[in-house]
């Protein structure tokens, strides 16, 4: 996930697996799943050559790198994430692959202040909104940086509609931990659908537009996503006495002969929920 993904949440409630490498590549990955989507909305916008961007909870870099490809050498690319580690490897990425345009800076966007090259013709937020608890004062933070003119581009998840057709025991159990662990933390797994009401109540006002996306695959290969959020979630979701140790162990054997049985059941990944508005 862009947006760093759940490593908000993970570092609220389980330090060192936010850190691991196979987390990191999970980011990478469920990056690139939304890129046509993200992609849908610049267009939107009209982001375009010589642009200056602001990627708010830029993980591993992934959109910073749609963003140069878009704006061009002449153009500007800043991300921020609280994730430092993270931040780094992914511009060390960017530049290598010739996007000097890049830079990234270490800091918790939930707190105000000048950020540097800013302000900017574009401030985009993927999956930030659904790991934090002000989002009201994330969502204003957002909007001061953006230049007049400029757009604030946002989109998160609805994690509501993500289910398997016919139905299987096993993804409501995991519809209920991975709820559970984020109503625990304090976050919101239905920002997406919120966030026409959080433009409002952030003084930013309507959106100009929103956008909705989905992904609807086998649950052949769909399952590897499934098992990958509840591990993710799994040591809040232990935490707050959701499930135990045993039960969980139990899930992933479950998962398994599932994914073996029923691999051609239609699997509904979250809802991809965008929203955009022009200063």
């Amino acid at each position: 996930m862009s947006a760093s993904g759940f490593n908000r949440l993970l570092e609220r409630l389980h330090p060192d697996t936010g850190q691991a490498a196979e987390e990191y590549e999970r980011l990478r990955a469920q990056a690139r799943v939304w890129e046509a989507a993200t992609a849908r909305l610049f267009d939107q916008v009209g982001l375009d050559r010589g642009a200056r961007c602001l990627d708010a909870g830029c993980g591993p870099g992934e959109t910073m790198r749609m963003m140069a490809q878009r704006v061009g050498p002449e153009g500007w690319v800043m991300g921020v994430d609280v994730d430092a580690p993270l931040g780094a490897q992914a511009l060390r990425m960017l530049h290598a692959s010739g996007h000097h345009q890049c830079a990234f800076e270490h800091g918790d966007v939930s707190r105000a202040g000048r950020l540097p090259g800013g302000p900017f013709d574009l401030v985009f937020a993927r999956l930030l909104l659904f790991h934090v608890h002000d989002r009201l004062a994330v969502l204003r933070n957002l909007w001061e940086w953006v230049a007049p003119g400029g757009h604030l581009v946002v989109q998160d998840y609805d994690v509501e509609p993500c289910n398997v057709e016919p139905e299987l025991e096993t993804i409501h159990e995991f519809r209920r931990v991975v709820r559970g662990a984020f109503d625990a933390a304090g976050c919101d797994s239905r920002a997406g659908h919120h966030l026409p009401l959080l433009f409002a109540e952030a003084g930013i006002g309507a959106p100009d537009g929103t956008d909705v996306a989905g992904r609807l695959e086998p649950f052949a290969t769909a399952s590897a996503m499934f098992g990958a959020v509840y591990r993710s979630v799994l040591p809040g979701a232990l935490a707050a006495g959701l499930t135990t140790e045993e039960q969980s162990a139990r899930w992933f054997e479950d998962l398994a002969r599932d994914t073996a049985e029923s691999g051609g059941h239609a699997a509904m990944w979250p809802l991809m929920i965008g929203a955009w508005k022009r200063k």
